[in-house]
């Protein structure tokens, strides 16, 4: 009983319907629309069991936050706070979907120069890559294919930008694969130094 006096005590209280509750909204739409955008990533991706699950939890959050506009619909703080909400969820939704970097590209690079320092170093590095002599507007060119993981993409551009920087670049997303050669994560070297030591 106590609890339920003291939560009325707050609800009714004149700042939580200025201040708290507008944070409250703000705070909801933020949630629920940045987990709509890694949802929508997850579906992309295939990853049918995680997707439901955010779905749910997004629509419930936003069921939550509407209600509150629609019971306030005098009060401009709820709608900007709404509104502000769903904007930086865009944006907090982005930044998550590109550090977790789910799923698979395509690389597709064409070159007039010779690309066998380029093609070494992408060997040597791990990734797996398909070679083919092509016809171009300008004549002969190397076409180069590379099926690697998104969280891959920066190194692979720095190598590409170094060994050859005036190749042509394409990228496509790709749902799945099968098969292929990737880069072998490589353990980290303490343990080894520490049986070193022991020795």
């Amino acid at each position: 009983m106590i609890f339920i006096s003291l939560f009325v005590e707050i609800m009714e209280n004149p700042l939580f319907a200025l201040l708290i509750l507008p944070i409250l909204i703000f705070s909801a739409r933020i949630a629920d629309v940045t987990m709509g955008t890694i949802r929508t990533v997850f579906i992309s991706q295939g990853k049918k069991n995680l997707a439901p699950i955010l779905g749910f939890f997004e629509i419930f959050i936003w069921l939550l936050a509407i209600g509150q506009v629609f019971s306030n619909l005098t009060n401009i703080w709820y709608y900007i706070a709404y509104a502000g909400g769903f904007a930086l969820g865009n944006y907090i939704g982005l930044i998550i979907e590109k550090k977790i970097s789910l799923g698979f590209l395509k690389i597709q690079l064409i070159l007039r120069d010779n690309p066998e320092k380029l093609i070494n170093t992408l060997k040597a590095e791990g990734f797996g890559l398909t070679s083919l002599t092509a016809i171009g507007s300008r004549g002969i060119v190397k076409l180069l294919i590379l099926v690697i993981k998104r969280k891959n993409e920066p190194r692979v551009k720095n190598i590409i930008r170094e060994c050859s920087p005036n190749a042509f670049i394409s990228i496509e997303q790709i749902q799945s694969v099968k098969g292929g050669q990737f880069p072998i994560r490589k353990r980290p070297q303490w343990h080894l130094k520490k049986n070193t030591k022991k020795k």
